[in-house]
């Protein structure tokens, strides 16, 4: 199971981020744990300066508006 973590204020661009991962996980049948931190320091914990950020297993993978969908199977695998 993968650790998602979606990094940001909890905009329409985070909540669309958030949503587009977890169809990706859907659609390739892997299963994630998805949480959204709006917590500002935690954020900045991860170096994020631009959101939404993604972190998958404790890595950052995405940082600064929405990612490509493309993008999103090969930080799941």
């Amino acid at each position: 199971m993968r650790d998602v973590k979606i990094l940001g204020p909890g905009c329409k661009r985070c909540q669309t981020t958030a949503a587009m991962v977890q169809a990706e996980a859907d659609r390739l049948g892997i299963a994630i744990t998805l949480e959204k931190v709006t917590d500002y320091a935690a954020i900045a914990g991860f170096g994020i300066a631009s959101t939404p950020g993604i972190v998958v297993d404790g890595k950052v993978v995405h940082a600064g508006g929405l990612p490509k969908t493309d993008d999103i199977p090969g930080w799941l695998a």
